[in-house]
């Protein structure tokens, strides 16, 4: 190194932003060699980085305490201060950073290189403007260059941590502080860099990346970031400001403060500064100091003495003790090195250091750096152990060296963890890098900074980990940079960002997925809403002009589109018009959702009217008139389906001519019901009962969702559940007879069945009777009706039991039971006759029973009989079989009398009905139905009903009459000639007139 003359000596001054590091680089490659000393390890890899790129990799040397990459010739040197080679000619020589040495640890050697190292044509001393006066008392004959600040700093204020400008710098000063800030800030604003002076400079290289690069707009620092680093920071905000610098607690000075407010702003960009987390505000005085950069001038440097005396130990020590003869210089307090060395001076390491070349190794041990932070007594073990081996073996001994190497190769644990071993392999990296130390050196260089780079992307992996949510940084970089790629959703709807899951869209809602250990962000629900907006427009766009065939309303009343929800149906002002609630963000807004509401308005209207068609032509009636008319429109009422007994009166007296005009419309008139035979198929029916639903309880309510899929699936009947409405099996086709509910249309075709084999008297019968034909009009259950309803047994006894029928089980060995109480609605198998007189003209609407009769039986239960067989067989060592009975049942409304086979006497005339419908006459090709006295029960009343006051357990009297003896009965007189008939020869009617012209 040569030692030039003052006069070489510039001194560029001034504060943070100034671009007094990118000028001396400038200046330094302007001349053919040159070295430029820098206070951070991390600050000497980035200019490292910038030189090799101006000059080649081959010209440049990096030397530092861990690392040292010197190519065979390099003309340029880039060094940490402490490691500056003092032994090198070159020609320019920069010291970056010189108010550092007024620092208790590292000052001295600031002082030094400030004093002694000298460039052979250009010396640069680069700082702040506060060592000025020192600089020039020191060196009076030094050029003093101030260069201002490219941008302006101004005071912001305090605000809380969460609500801190992007692109901001938090500055703590201890771990726990900075830790806390950055998971606050993870928690609020997704995720915080974090940079320490504790750190590998790998580890801090790669979170400044993470900052720099965008993925985060927040850095959580301690005063590292003070010194040396080039960051695009806009804001600083101050959590504390007290430090502790090693040995106590103390407040920040101003000039450290402006050191560290200085980060904020870059170049021509104006910076803020502010307090934060609950310190106090600035007081004026010192917000002024820090805008204007005005802070008290340094009068005082540390300084140790660098001429040493190596003849022994206790001179060795002397030397270091002495003071200096400038007042504008103190001595430094003792050092980590000195520690080390009182340590070695007096355990038996002492002893081997005889000689001047034995004492001057000793120090050079001494100086090993204490990266562990343990204590004087461990770190002077260490010392002692390599100092004892290189004296006695030449170089440190390698089976110990690869032991501790060793321990520290290990990329697994926690944060803390990771760094406790980074900062130990450290010391084995500075030793690796000792000239002679190892007798393989370059092994263990390249050992030790592999151990060291994987440990430290660890540490960076478990603090972006803990204190970055990746997927939000990847949100931030896209809302900033619009031409990164736009967000990939896969057919499940799941929203991905370069390969990031955002969330899932279904329709025009977002879902945040949820991460582990993850809470609630804000701000990353904000910005993946931002970048899934344009995504839900463009849905609303397709969804505008999509075709009817892409909407689907499901049996929970919501409506889907291409098989996503996007609304649901709730109660509007009329029946067959719900309206349309919208399921959709806040993205969805304006001209938008009016359209995507008109849309699905306009769709459903038509669903309505199409799946309805037949009902809603029932609204008005242009060819229908009076009663029939009101018929009508009740039906449009109640959805396509009616029970009879609502309208009896009314059906009563329509005319053949009406009922023809009605049953063009679609209209049937069934036994127990009339209604629409179209709108009984499975998609009217889910519709109606979505629509009855809304109306009614909602379609959250049971059996809304069930019953669709009953329908879907084909059965005829089925068990009732208690818990849903009766009236939503009506709306959905079904008529709840005891225990189950039973197909309307299947009802009417048992009805079918039942009606001429209750027309018939076997013993007048010519040939054999058909299969369930009875005497006394009644009939006997059949395989085709159970077959029919898909129930038989006790089920099929109490669906029979609920439409009216008795019954009368008669032993076959034994006297006749007693009947069963009459119900309520055997005289509609009566009435359905007299109504439908003139259907003798028109083919029957009903499919013939031939066609269901080989249906499989659904929900069948043993039958009477075949229950007793079973049981006979299982206990016929316990007790005798159970007698078999005989069923046959009978119309609620009719008396069954054995004396009169046909069911009335020669001449009689049915009595007019109770409820006002006109007489039968007599000859009209079926017997007549003699009724109890008394005034029949009305029509849809509930069979079980009884009468106010009498008893649960009596039956109506004329049932409880004994029943006379079967006698013989003359021949019935001729009756008048009956009025003569067209029959469909497949209508049931056909068969009955018949009968009755050969009985005649």
């Amino acid at each position: 190194m040569t030692f030039a003359s003052s006069q070489s000596v510039k001194a560029i001054l001034g504060p943070t932003n100034t671009g007094k590091t990118h000028f001396a680089i400038e200046r330094m490659l302007a001349h053919p060699t040159g070295m430029i000393g820098l206070p951070l390890r991390l600050l000497a890899r980035e200019v490292y980085a910038r030189v090799v790129e101006r000059v080649g990799e081959q010209a440049v040397a990096l030397v530092t305490g861990e690392e040292r990459i010197v190519p065979p010739k390099p003309r340029y040197w880039v060094a940490t201060v402490e490691a500056m080679p003092m032994d090198i000619h070159v020609d320019c020589v920069a010291v970056d950073e010189i108010q550092t040495a007024t620092d208790f640890d590292r000052g001295h050697i600031f002082t030094d290189r400030i004093l002694k190292a000298r460039g052979f044509h250009e010396t640069l001393l680069l700082g702040s403007g506060t060592m000025a006066s020192v600089i020039r008392k020191l060196l009076p004959h030094a050029e003093i260059i101030e260069r201002p600040r490219f941008s302006q700093l101004m005071y912001a204020g305090s605000k809380k941590i969460s609500r801190q400008p992007s692109r901001s710098a938090i500055v703590a000063f201890s771990a726990r502080q900075v830790y806390a800030i950055a998971e606050l800030i993870r928690r609020e604003r997704g995720g915080a860099a974090v940079v320490m002076g504790a750190l590998s400079p790998r580890t801090r290289n790669a979170q400044v990346e993470l900052y720099q690069n965008g993925d985060v707009d927040f850095l959580v620092a301690t005063d590292a970031i003070g010194m040396g680093l080039n960051l695009d920071i806009h804001h600083v905000a101050f959590a504390d400001d007290m430090k502790f610098d090693g040995r106590q607690s103390r407040p920040l000075t101003p000039a450290e403060m402006g050191q560290i407010a200085g980060r904020a702003g870059r170049h021509k960009r104006n910076g803020t500064f502010g307090v934060t987390g609950g310190t106090d505000t600035f007081d004026e005085e010192l917000v002024v100091q820090l805008e204007t950069h005005d802070f008290e001038p340094i009068k005082v440097l540390q300084w140790r003495n660098s001429v040493l005396d190596f003849s022994s130990i206790d001179r060795l020590r002397s030397s270091l003790e002495r003071t200096p003869d400038d007042k504008t210089l103190t001595r430094v307090p003792i050092a980590t090195d000195q520690l080390a060395l009182e340590f070695l001076s007096r355990n038996e390491a002492g002893g081997l250091a005889r000689g001047h070349e034995a004492v001057k190794l000793l120090w050079e041990c001494c100086q090993t750096p204490d990266y562990q932070g343990i204590s004087p007594a461990a770190h002077g073990e260490i010392v002692t152990r390599i100092f004892s081996d290189l004296r006695q073996n030449g170089s440190v001994n390698a089976d110990w060296i690869a032991e501790q190497v060793r321990f520290c190769d290990n990329a697994e644990g926690d944060i803390e963890t990771l760094s406790h071993r980074i900062k130990q392999i450290r010391t084995w990296t500075f030793v690796a890098n000792r000239k002679n130390w190892l007798a393989d050196p370059s092994h263990w260089r390249e050992k030790t900074r592999e151990i060291e780079d994987r440990l430290s992307d660890a540490l960076h992996e478990r603090l972006t980990q803990r204190f970055v949510d990746r997927r939000t940084s990847v949100l931030l970089r896209h809302l900033k940079d619009k031409r990164m790629v736009s967000p990939e959703i896969n057919e499940r709807g799941e929203v991905r960002l370069e390969g990031h899951l955002l969330g899932t869209l279904e329709g025009f809602r977002f879902t945040l997925a949820r991460m582990d250990g993850e809470l609630d962000a804000k701000g990353t629900r904000s910005a993946a809403d931002q970048v899934v907006a344009p995504e839900i427009r463009n849905r609303a766009d397709r969804l505008a002009g999509a075709p009817n065939e892409e909407f689907v309303l499901a049996t929970d009343g919501r409506l889907r589109w291409r098989g996503d929800l996007v609304a649901e149906l709730v109660e509007g002002d009329s029946l067959y018009r719900p309206r349309i609630l919208i399921l959709a963000d806040e993205s969805l807004t304006g001209t938008d959702l009016e359209r995507v509401q008109d849309r699905l308005g306009l769709w459903l209207r038509h669903h309505v009217n199409t799946t309805l068609e037949q009902v809603m032509a029932l609204e008005a009636p242009a060819d229908l008139e009076g009663p029939a008319r009101g018929i009508a429109f009740q039906l449009f009422e109640h959805l396509g389906l009616l029970p009879r007994g609502q309208v009896s009166d009314d059906v009563k007296n329509l005319d053949q001519d009406v009922r023809g005009k009605m049953r063009k419309l679609g209209i049937k008139f069934g036994a127990y019901h009339i209604y629409v035979p179209l709108s009984l198929k499975p998609a009217p029916r889910e519709l109606a009962l979505i629509l009855f639903a809304l109306k009614n309880g909602g379609v959250r309510q049971p059996g809304v969702t069930d019953i669709p899929h009953i329908v879907l699936s084909g059965r005829t009947s089925f068990l009732v559940d208690p818990e849903v409405d009766p009236r939503l099996y009506e709306i959905a086709g079904f008529k709840v007879a005891g225990k189950r509910a039973v197909r309307i249309d299947i009802l009417e075709r048992l009805a079918d069945i039942i009606r001429p084999l209750i027309a018939i008297d076997p013993t007048r019968f010519q040939g054999e009777p058909p299969a369930g034909a009875a005497e006394g009009n009644g009939f006997r259950v059949t395989v085709e009706m159970t077959s029919l309803l898909g129930c038989s047994g006790e089920d099929f006894a109490s669906i029979l039991t609920s439409l009216g029928y008795r019954v009368r089980r008669t032993p076959k060995a034994a006297a006749p039971a007693p009947v069963a109480e009459i119900g309520a609605e055997a005289p509609a198998l009566e009435a359905v006759l007299d109504d439908n007189a003139a259907a003798v003209d028109a083919p029957a609407e009903d499919v013939p029973v031939a066609e269901v009769a080989a249906e499989p039986v659904l929900d069948a239960t043993p039958t009477a009989e075949e229950g007793v067989i079973d049981e006979a067989k299982a206990s016929e060592t316990a007790a005798p079989a159970e007698p078999e009975f005989d069923e046959i049942w009978f119309p609620g409304g009719r008396r069954h009398n054995d004396n009169n086979h046909n069911g009335r006497k020669p001449g009689n005339r049915r009595p007019e009905a109770a409820e006002g419908g006109e007489a039968k006459p007599e000859g009209r090709g079926r017997p007549d139905r003699s009724r109890p006295k008394g005034p029949r029960r009305p029509e849809g009343e509930v069979a079980n009903a009884r009468p106010q006051g009498r008893p649960a357990n009596t039956r109506p009297r004329n049932d409880e009459r004994p029943r006379p003896e079967k006698v013989e009965r003359p021949e019935r007189r001729p009756q008048r000639e009956e009025r003569k008939v067209a029959f469909d020869p497949d209508s049931p009617f056909a068969a009955l007139a018949a009968l009755r012209g050969k009985s005649e």
